[in-house]
C-alpha cells in the first residue's frame, strides 16, 4: 500500500522541523495542496507526535537495541508517526499504519529500513496502546514526566523543584492535551457574536471563567468564524495580560514587540472607542506583515504599524509601553508542542539577556506618570519575576501597581500569573510598573 500524502506531508514537516523550521510554518506550506479533511488528519498526526515524542520514544527504545540515538532521523520520525497512529489514533487501522510507514520506510532508507519498521511497529501493535513499561510516578515524577508526560528532562526538573512533583505532572498533563481554539470578539458582546455564529452553523460557546473569550467547537475552522465574527483568535491568557494592563482608552500606547499583533489589534479596538492611538512596531517586516493583514480585515483601527527594532525604538515618550518580549514560551507549550523539543537551557540565558535589554529601551519611552507593561507567556522565573525585579532596583523611579485580574491569577506582589495546571489556558505573566 502506498503511502497517503498526509503521511509522506508530515514526515517531511518532521524533516523540515529538525532542519530548523518552526512546525506551524513547515505545515502550513504542506497543507496546501490538500483538502480539508487531509488537511485536519495532517495536522493531528504532526502535533500529536510532537505532544506525545517522549512517549513515543519511549515505546520505540524497547525494540530497538542501542537505543533510539542510533537510528537514521527519517527511520526514527517514521517509526514515531507510525506508533503515534497506532496508541491514539483509534480511526486508524493497524494494517495500515503499519504498512503505510513501512512504504515511507522503504523510500526513505531501502528494504532493510522497511524491514526494521515492520517488525518494530508490528511488535508495538501486539501489545496494544495499554500496555506501559516504564518510570513509576510515584518512585520516579522526573523520570515519569520525560517518558509518559513527554516533556523535555531540563524543564520537568525544573517545574518540579518549583511547584513540587504533582503539579508538575498536572502541567505535562495539560501540554498533551490538544488545545482549544478561541475567539475575541471586538465589535460586539459575547452573547451577540455566539447568536452571529450560531446563525452561520458555527459551533462554539462561552468560557465560563473569561468573559471576553469564545471557544470554537472542535474541527472548526477559525477563518470560518473569523468571517462572521469582527475579533481575532486569541488564548484567554493572552486576553488577560490586555485586560490586566489596563491603559487608558484615550492613551497613546507602544507595542513594541507587536507581532503577531493579537495584543495591538484588541488595544486598538479599545482605543477607537474614545481616541487613542496605538503604534505596532516589529523588528520583523515579515511578521509585522501579518499584523498588517488583520488591520486591514478589521479596519478601520486607530493603529500605526512601525519597522524598528525594540532595543532601539526611536520614539518619543508615549503615555504607555507593551512589552510582550519574546521568551522561551513555555507557557505555550501544549499549543506549540514542537517548542518543547527545541528550547535549551542555553536560549533560557540569551533571551533573559535580550529582554533585560529591551526593558531597558521601553523605560526610556515612557512618560512621566506612564505605564510600563512587562509581559511574557513562559512560566520561568528568570523571565519573569526576577527579571522585574531586577529591572526596578535599576530603575527606582518605577514602581508595581495592581491591574484587574481574578484573585487567583495574581501572585503576592499582585503580578498577572496565569498557569495552565491551574487555570486551564496558555501561560502568561505580566508585571505593570508606573514611572513615577
Amino acid at each position: 500500500m502506498s503511502a497517503t500524502a498526509a503521511r509522506r506531508a508530515a514526515l517531511r514537516v518532521l524533516a523540515a522541523v529538525r532542519e530548523g523550521r518552526l512546525a506551524d510554518h513547515a505545515l502550513e506550506r504542506e497543507a496546501a495542496g490538500l483538502d480539508a479533511r487531509d488537511r485536519a488528519w495532517l495536522l493531528e498526526l504532526v502535533y500529536g507526535t510532537y505532544r506525545l515524542r517522549g512517549r513515543l520514544d519511549h515505546r520505540i527504545s524497547g525494540r530497538v537495541r542501542g537505543g533510539v540515538d542510533r537510528l537514521d532521523p527519517d527511520v526514527h520520525d517514521i517509526l514515531r508517526l507510525g506508533v503515534y497512529q497506532l496508541l491514539t489514533m483509534g480511526s486508524v487501522p493497524a494494517y495500515a499504519a503499519v504498512s503505510q510507514s513501512v512504504d515511507l520506510a522503504r523510500k526513505a532508507g531501502g528494504a532493510g529500513a522497511a524491514r526494521f519498521v515492520n517488525a518494530v511497529l508490528r511488535a508495538i501493535s501486539r501489545e496494544g496502546p495499554d500496555v506501559w513499561e516504564g518510570p513509576d510516578f510515584a518512585s520516579d515524577p522526573v523520570g515519569w514526566l520525560t517518558t509518559w508526560g513527554s516533556q523535555p528532562r531540563w524543564l520537568a526538573e525544573r517545574w518540579v523543584r518549583r511547584w513540587g512533583a504533582e503539579a508538575a505532572r498536572d502541567l505535562a498533563e495539560r501540554f498533551n492535551e490538544r488545545p482549544s481554539v478561541f475567539l475575541r470578539p471586538l465589535d460586539a458582546a459575547v452573547d451577540a457574536a455566539l447568536l452571529r455564529l450560531a446563525e452561520a452553523g458555527i459551533p462554539a460557546d462561552r468560557v465560563a471563567t473569561e468573559p471576553a473569550s469564545i471557544r470554537l467547537g472542535p474541527g472548526v475552522d477559525p477563518a470560518a468564524a473569523l468571517a462572521v465574527v469582527p475579533s481575532i483568535v486569541q488564548d484567554p491568557a493572552a486576553g488577560r495580560v490586555v485586560d490586566y494592563a489596563a491603559f487608558d482608552d484615550d492613551a497613546v500606547v507602544a507595542d513594541l514587540c507587536a507581532a503577531p499583533g493579537g495584543k495591538a489589534i484588541v488595544l486598538a479596538a479599545r482605543a477607537a472607542r474614545i481616541g487613542g492611538w496605538v503604534i505596532a512596531a516589529d523588528r520583523s517586516e515579515r511578521r509585522l506583515e501579518r499584523v498588517r493583514e488583520t488591520v486591514r480585515r478589521l479596519s478601520p483601527l486607530p493603529v500605526s504599524l512601525l519597522v524598528a527594532d525594540g532595543r532601539q525604538p526611536a520614539l518619543r515618550p508615549v503615555d504607555g509601553v507593551l512589552l510582550d518580549v519574546p521568551c522561551t514560551g513555555t507557557g505555550t507549550l501544549g499549543r506549540h508542542p514542537d517548542a518543547r523539543w527545541r528550547i535549551e537551557p542555553a536560549d533560557l540565558e540569551a533571551l533573559v539577556a535580550l529582554q533585560r535589554e529591551l526593558l531597558e529601551a521601553a523605560a526610556s519611552v515612557v512618560r512621566a506618570g506612564g505605564l510600563l507593561v512587562y509581559a511574557t507567556c513562559s512560566l520561568e522565573r528568570e523571565e519573569n519575576e526576577d527579571q522585574v525585579e531586577a529591572f526596578l532596583k535599576r530603575h527606582p523611579e518605577f514602581t508595581c501597581e495592581a491591574g484587574p485580574a481574578p484573585e487567583s491569577m495574581l501572585d503576592d506582589r499582585n503580578q498577572l500569573l496565569v498557569l495552565p495546571q491551574r487555570h486551564g489556558f496558555d501561560g502568561a505573566f505580566a508585571a505593570r510598573m508606573r514611572r513615577r
